[in-house]
């Protein structure tokens, strides 16, 4: 699962070293000037980019394009 924060510019330092103690969390901060959007749709295709290549390796199944239409 991947995570936006908005994290005012005072405690990203903070935030940051808290995140990186954590062994499971893994940190990657976007480039300066990015907005909320282009933020949420870069974390979103990275999770589908994920989510398709383990479809690819065979973790996963991929599922029926009539029954995602069909949840519609």
């Amino acid at each position: 699962m991947k995570i936006v924060l908005d994290i005012p510019e005072n405690k990203v330092g903070f935030m940051m070293e808290l995140l990186r103690s954590l062994s499971f969390v893994k940190t990657k901060p976007l480039p300066v000037g990015i907005s909320d959007e282009k933020a949420l749709f870069l974390a979103e295709f990275e999770e589908s980019v994920d989510e398709l290549n383990d479809v690819l390796a065979g973790k996963t199944q991929a599922r029926n394009a009539f029954d995602l239409l069909d949840e519609l």
